[in-house]
């Protein structure tokens, strides 16, 4: 891979463009999550991933595990909680905050298992 630099005030920036296959990725909430984590707090990551050209596909493919293990998570948590259909037609206010509670739960698992942790 061969990188071009331009001069700007004595200093040399590298010119780096998203690859073909990165323009056309769309990150979500969970991608730009990771995004912003590795920027802020895996500075040398983000930049061998930046100059890889790789750094949108690693975190679409963390976007995709996120949403995966997340409703993965609220499912398992709505069956073990008795969270039923049946609850929601019955008491509607205890459903919303039953699930409200459940999905939180659920961020706060994927978060510290994916998106701040890897």
């Amino acid at each position: 891979m061969k990188i071009t630099y331009r001069e700007v005030n004595g200093y040399l920036i590298p010119n780096l463009k998203l690859s073909p296959e990165e323009a056309n990725i769309t990150l979500g909430k969970w991608g730009m999550m990771h995004k912003t984590y590795l920027e802020k707090h895996k500075k040398v990551f983000f930049s061998l991933l930046l100059s890889q050209g790789k750094l949108y596909q690693h975190c679409a493919e963390i976007e995709n595990q996120a949403r995966d293990m997340f409703d993965m998570r609220v499912e398992q948590m709505k069956t073990a909680e008795g969270v039923t259909e049946q609850l929601k037609e019955e008491n509607q206010m205890e459903w919303v905050q039953r699930i409200g509670n459940i999905e939180a739960r659920a961020r706060e698992m994927v978060c510290g298992e994916l998106i701040y942790n890897k």
